[in-house]
């Protein structure tokens, strides 16, 4: 009994050491997510347009680490994504894509999106009027941890305090992790 005790000590042990430091225990939390999808859903079409990412939590899949704009027309059911921004080599990265509606009908929005690499230098635009858009995603997976991302979006390349502070405030509530600053350079 203290030999399969031991191996199953030493089996958590080696799991323990493979969970990224993005997941954590716990649970997600809980949201009426059908009705918070189904009351977006006629707002989709605001959307579409030009949103440059001002912050986030600490996010690997998130290839685009500085400079991000983000571009998305919507044809009535999807989002085609066009997003630009320097990755963590220091080259102009392009990610193109869809964001649709979970093929199940589960109610959440899927993202597809592909990289292609260039060496340009990233150009923020300027003059469009402030909006934000304040964006959690939270998973769960088996065993009782979680992962959780933040993003916030406006329509300019900066954003004022006082509509970060907002997005953070909302954060706060439920988010495990904080947001990094990612202003726009310049």
């Amino acid at each position: 009994m203290n030999t399969s005790l031991f191996f199953l000590a030493a089996v958590a042990a080696v799991a323990a050491d493979k969970i990224p430091d993005f997941v954590v225990p716990g649970k997600c939390p809980v949201v009426d997510e059908k009705s918070l999808f189904d009351e977006q859903i006629p707002n989709h079409p605001k959307y579409a347009g030009v949103w440059y990412e001002i912050a986030l939590t600490n996010n690997p899949y998130q290839l685009l680490k500085q400079c991000v704009r983000n571009e998305y027309s919507f044809d009535g059911n999807k989002f085609i994504a066009k997003s630009t921004g320097i990755n963590a080599d220091g080259n102009l990265m392009k990610r193109n894509g869809q964001i649709l509606p979970m093929p199940l009908g589960d109610p959440h929005l899927s993202r597809r999106l592909r990289r292609i690499l260039d060496r340009s230098l990233c150009h923020p635009r300027h003059g469009l009027r402030e909006l934000l858009v304040c964006i959690y995603s939270c998973t769960e997976y088996n065993f009782g941890y979680y992962s959780d991302f933040s993003f916030i979006f406006s329509r300019s390349p900066s954003l004022s305090d006082q509509y970060l502070r907002r997005c953070e405030a909302a954060f706060r509530k439920s988010a495990s992790t904080s947001l990094v600053s990612r202003r726009q350079s310049r």
